[in-house]
Parts: structure tokens; C-alpha cells; sequence
């Protein structure tokens, strides 16, 4: 991931990054993961964990500003792939009810669309750059 194709990022730092996630190209989901090794949430460090709650914020803020998606989730399992990542995962209007909340990931296989994702990641980056920007403009009053 370290390596992932920049028109698929949305930010990267040097603790954290959010990308489009190969083989998980639905527009509206992202990874967002720190770039370390560290297993699990509890596996990061004192800088990781204060600087997490702010790029989930707003990486959650831009995706959901960017699609109207009425819910954005942010799901973390940490089973298949032994590195902490949050997926973050845009839930619109159409996806009916039983695939709602944790049923989501189910809808990976038909919801794939690389060039809509990719293209959705760089409205989100604009958006998430935009989110920054405003928040040091406030802290500067």
C-alpha cells in the first residue's frame, strides 16, 4: 500500500494514510491506515494514537460531504490483514436494509468500479484537503 497509485490517495502523512485499497474499489470506500506496522488499534503508538481520531474525522466528514451518503462507516476487523487500517465505507440511499451496518462489506464483489472509485478519491482529497484548511484558519483566529 505504501506504494499505491497517488490519483487512489487521499492524503498520506508521515504516521497515516487513506487511499482507495486495491481489490476494494467501491467509490466511497477508503482505507485509511498507519503506516507503521501495528496489528491492531492498541498496537499503536502515543503519536498514532493522538493523531487518529482527526484524520478518521475528517477523512469521514469528506467522504460524506463528497457522496450525500446519508451514513459513512468506519469498520475495523484486523483478522485477514494483520496491519491496523479503519475501512471507511460510504452507505447510500439504494443499499437496502439487510446489507446495511456490518452487512456491508458483503457488497465488495458487486460494488467495485475502479475508475468511479479512483475518480471519487480525488473529490474526497479536495475535500478532506478543504476540511484541513478551514480547521487551521479557525485555530488561527
Amino acid at each position: 500500500m505504501e506504494e499505491s497509485d497517488p490519483a487512489a490517495r487521499v492524503f498520506l502523512d508521515e504516521l497515516w494514510a487513506a487511499e482507495v485499497a486495491p481489490g476494494f474499489e467501491v467509490p466511497g470506500w477508503f482505507f485509511l491506515r498507519v503506516r507503521r506496522h501495528a496489528e491492531k488499534l492498541t498496537g499503536l503508538d502515543e503519536a498514532e494514537t493522538a493523531t487518529f481520531g482527526r484524520h478518521a474525522h475528517d477523512l469521514l466528514s469528506a467522504v460524506e460531504r463528497v457522496t450525500g451518503a446519508p451514513a459513512v462507516y468506519l469498520l475495523s476487523f484486523g483478522e485477514n490483514f494483520r496491519h491496523f487500517h479503519a475501512l471507511v465505507a460510504a452507505r447510500g440511499e439504494q443499499v437496502p436494509p439487510e446489507s446495511r451496518g456490518w452487512a456491508l462489506p458483503r457488497l465488495l464483489a458487486e460494488g467495485r468500479d475502479i475508475p468511479a472509485a479512483r475518480a471519487l478519491a480525488g473529490e474526497v482529497r479536495l475535500a478532506y484537503e478543504e476540511i484541513g484548511r478551514r480547521r487551521e484558519h479557525a485555530s488561527m483566529r
